[in-house]
């Protein structure tokens, strides 16, 4: 099922800032009553929020590429609805994925969707139902570097998949000097930096090695580094710590996270006319193409990674939230419902989008804003 380009669609491409309408929060089982005002900490304007009619404490963890969007979400939703709270623990899509499974949170994030045997491990925690992907953070992945002199790097895939499997060990390696006519690249060795832990960006870097690098990255996309050589670093705020401390480093995180650490990001040689920016518009632009892979309320998405559009950045992410569709607990489904709406609205994404991330188009947030409801 094919996320249609229309005129919103290009509108958000055009302008990743500016969300293309207003969305209604779901009713999520509350009244009115019980409503309130956001403080809207994040910088964007108060936002009405359902807060429901049982308020609870929500445990999540999981993708720190999302961290950034949740802390604002949760900070805005906390402020609203006073007796509910949510925990975010990050520690990475892998280890949010297993601790959904084992029963010890309501959501975990992930920047990948799950897996078949993941489906089938959910089913025990899950009861009568099954864990689904609710796409609610968009970013990018961007190639974040730390090299004196150098201010506008490009990159393409096969280059990137190299360096960061040791074949290119070199900031002057004639392979980058190609890309880069007239700039003054050091004749010092390449720093690459990787997650250690399990990591949905690495998987979604790994897809993208797969499909552009002409067969130089030999792995299979996965949440574990399989490369070889370089150095490791433990979540998204890791490697980002690591390229700013580290001269002639080079790493990858989300784009939030190369903002938040004033970090310079690599333009993307993709096949288009020049070089892709690592912007959330350019991003956009990849989003407004997303197709549905899941089906029934599961909207896990597929992304062209491979894309030669104009002004199309092709190293995109999606943050599922992964939630059952049923056998959620009672005492807190009404609470789940109610950040979830939130997190997806208008107000939300436009709260996140101001921190680095892409709002999602609206014909995604319609799907998830229906699919929200019927959690059960």
């Amino acid at each position: 099922m094919k996320l249609q380009r229309n005129g919103r669609s290009k509108a958000l491409a055009i302008g990743a800032m500016a969300l293309v309408s207003s969305l209604s929060l779901a009713a999520c089982g509350s009244d009115e009553n019980n409503n309130n005002a956001a403080s809207g900490t994040s910088g964007a304007a108060p936002a009405a929020i359902n807060c429901g009619t049982k308020p609870a404490a929500l445990l999540s963890a999981g993708s720190t590429a999302q961290g950034t969007a949740i802390d604002v979400l949760k900070t805005n939703f906390s402020a609203a609805c006073k007796d509910s709270s949510v925990n975010y623990g990050g520690g990475g899509s892998g280890a949010g994925v297993q601790q959904f499974n084992q029963g010890k949170i309501q959501f975990a994030g992930s920047d990948s969707a799950l897996k078949p045997a993941e489906v089938e491990d959910s089913k025990k925690v899950c009861t009568g139902g099954q864990g689904i992907n609710l796409p609610l953070v968009a970013g990018l992945v961007s190639i974040v570097y730390n090299v004196d002199g150098v201010d506008n790097l490009v990159l393409d895939g096969p280059t990137i998949a190299k360096i960061f499997d040791s074949q290119i060990a070199k900031w002057n390696d004639p392979a980058i000097a190609a890309l880069n006519p007239g700039a003054k690249l050091p004749d010092a060795d390449i720093q690459a930096v990787h997650r250690t832990d399990d990591s949905g960006t690495t998987e979604n870097l790994t897809k993208y090695f797969a499909k552009v690098s002409g067969g130089a990255w030999s792995y299979p996309p996965a949440k574990a580094w399989a490369g070889k050589g370089g150095q490791g670093a433990n979540g998204s705020a890791g490697v980002a710590a690591q390229v700013k401390q580290v001269k002639n480093s080079i790493s990858y995180a989300e784009l939030a996270y190369a903002q938040t650490n004033n970090l310079k990001s690599a333009a993307i040689s993709t096949g288009a006319s020049k070089p892709v920016e690592a912007t959330a518009a350019n991003a956009a632009t990849t989003f407004a193409k997303a197709k549905i892979a899941g089906t029934g309320s599961d909207l896990a998405l597929t992304l062209d990674y491979a894309t030669k559009d104009e002004g199309a950045y092709p190293l995109v992410l999606v943050t599922y939230e992964i939630v059952c569709d049923k056998g959620n607990k009672a005492d807190t489904l009404d609470a789940l419902k109610s950040f979830l709406s939130y997190g997806i609205s208008d107000a939300g994404q436009k709260a996140i989008g101001e921190k680095g991330y892409v709002p999602l188009p609206k014909e995604l947030t319609d799907k998830v804003n229906a699919v929200i409801p019927t959690l059960a």
